[in-house]
């Protein structure tokens, strides 16, 4: 089976009140744990790639393995680059075997990031690849990716039937409440999704497959491990699952999940490492590192998407 596009994903989500999750790697070992777990619950499934990512593993690394996780999981599985910031990355990806791209034109004025957005779909289109636009902007740092709370801003349903006419893309990534990284809110304050926007949005565009970034939840057990084996996140506070889960519910097709993997995996770690200081074969430590990763996107797929089985 080849790669495949998000359509047919995004059409059975939308229907059946489920997300698919798109999930970001980095290196072998996190791309097997998130495929194993799919392939045991039969779930479709998103890998992406930030520009940071390519940069550290290599473009055709990356290809590869997820071509790899296709051959020995059968599932269908779209690959996709996550938060495109200008088209000639975008254009590498789509020429390099990308199957869907992120174009984020947020940082721009509408009528740029409009601009932007339109030549971006004009040349994905013309080969097959689908395109995901981005309105609003999310605070938060993840990779290269780094907007202040006063830089913040929530998607203006206003605008958003106008953005999708005029640029033609394939889904939308909103802000209504959610954050990059794991240090998503203030100390003190109470996480909140706006779901009167989203409620707007799905008016405004029926049918319309919608994107939450900075959807991860910071689970309290891998903090608290890192925490306790030499870390220090006192003020690492996620979105709660059952918020996504009500969004996933909606319009929302595609949830984005990064922060989540990188705790999981460094718990695994830093806690191999204390029990076991002598040690240096890296199979070791990667192995339950692995089997966080695995875990993890088993609890996401089942209790927060609702993708299982549905492949």
């Amino acid at each position: 089976m080849p790669l495949v596009t998000s359509k047919e994903m995004f059409e059975k989500a939308y229907k059946g009140g489920y997300a698919v999750g798109a999930f970001n790697v980095n290196n072998m070992e996190i791309i097997q744990g998130i495929t194993e777990a799919a392939k045991e619950l039969n779930a479709p499934l998103i890998l992406q790639v930030s520009s940071g990512a390519r940069k550290y593993a290599n473009h055709t690394y990356l290809v590869k393995l997820v071509e790899a996780a296709i051959i020995e999981t059968g599932l269908p599985i779209c690959l996709h680059l996550d938060h495109g910031d200008t088209f000639e990355l975008c254009k590498s990806c789509i020429d390099g075997g990308f199957t869907s791209v992120m174009i984020d034109g947020s940082h721009y004025n509408f009528e740029d990031n409009v601009e932007l957005t339109a030549k971006v779909v004009e040349y994905a289109h013309s080969r097959g690849v689908v395109v995901e636009g981005e309105l609003g902007r999310l605070a938060g740092i993840e990779d290269a990716v780094n907007v202040s709370d006063e830089d913040a801003s929530y998607t203006n349903p206003a605008q958003v039937q106008e953005f999708v006419e005029r640029t033609g893309v394939d889904s939308l990534a909103i802000a209504i409440g959610t954050s990059h990284g794991a240090y998503k809110f203030k100390p003190g304050q109470k996480p909140q999704l706006r779901f009167d926007i989203l409620e707007e949005v799905e008016r405004r565009l029926p049918g319309f497959p919608i994107v939450l970034h900075g959807a991860s939840s910071v689970i309290p057990e891998y903090v608290e491990t890192i925490n306790k084996y030499g870390g220090s996140m006192p003020n690492a506070v996620g979105i709660p699952e059952d918020m996504l889960r009500k969004a996933a519910s909606m319009a929302v097709c595609k949830i984005n999940i990064d922060s989540d993997l990188r705790l999981a995996m460094t718990a695994a770690i830093r806690k191999y490492f204390a029990e076991n200081p002598a040690h240096f074969d890296p199979r070791q430590y990667l192995r339950p590192a692995r089997d966080n990763i695995k875990e993890l996107v088993s609890h996401k797929i089942t209790k927060v998407l609702g993708c299982d089985g549905k492949a």
